[in-house]
């Protein structure tokens, strides 16, 4: 039995290659391409579902609140960007910090319906309550925020705070 000769393949074999390496390079930049549009979905989709929950509670305090002008009818909390080098400050992405906000809602939803007027005893009470709060388990990491600013700006309670990674202490 022969063996055929090779060196009339070789250049339909070296064809072949460049071929297959084409479809892995393009399968790779195809697989890159849908990975951050998925991403940018992800993002967009939980931007939307926090503002969908934000307007219907807005909506659901309006209606409770409509006849009462003086009372505090929504809760805005802010996260305060990073504003230089502190290094105790995480670079927070849109579903963490979403999650944290509503975290926050959560917490000073007590404050909805309460008198504008009486806003100083608790801004005091709310800074003591999270002040030095720790969120546990937000997608895998802790962290712990400290309140900066409260202020009533028509009849919304805005809450800025500063959010920082939490170190959980050897036990």
């Amino acid at each position: 039995m022969r063996v055929p000769p090779f060196d009339r393949y070789i250049r339909g074999l070296q064809l072949v290659g460049v071929l297959i390496l084409g479809m892995i390079i393009g399968a790779i930049i195809y697989n890159s391409l849908y990975v951050v549009e998925f991403q940018a979905l992800i993002t967009l989709k939980s931007e939307l579902e926090e503002k969908l929950e934000q307007y219907e509670n807005d909506i659901k305090g309006l209606k409770q609140f409509k006849n009462q002008h003086t009372v505090i009818k929504s809760v805005l909390p802010r996260i305060e960007k990073e504003a230089g080098q502190d290094t105790g400050r995480p670079k927070l992405d849109q579903v963490t910090e979403a999650e944290l906000i509503t975290r926050i809602k959560k917490d000073l939803s007590s404050f909805l319906g309460q008198s504008i007027y009486k806003i100083d005893s608790d801004a005091q009470f709310a800074r003591k309550v999270l002040d030095k709060k720790v969120y546990t388990d937000v997608y895998g990491k802790d962290y712990e925020i400290e309140v900066k600013t409260i202020l009533v700006v028509d009849n919304v309670l805005q809450v800025w705070v500063i959010v920082r990674n939490y170190a959980r202490p050897p036990s």
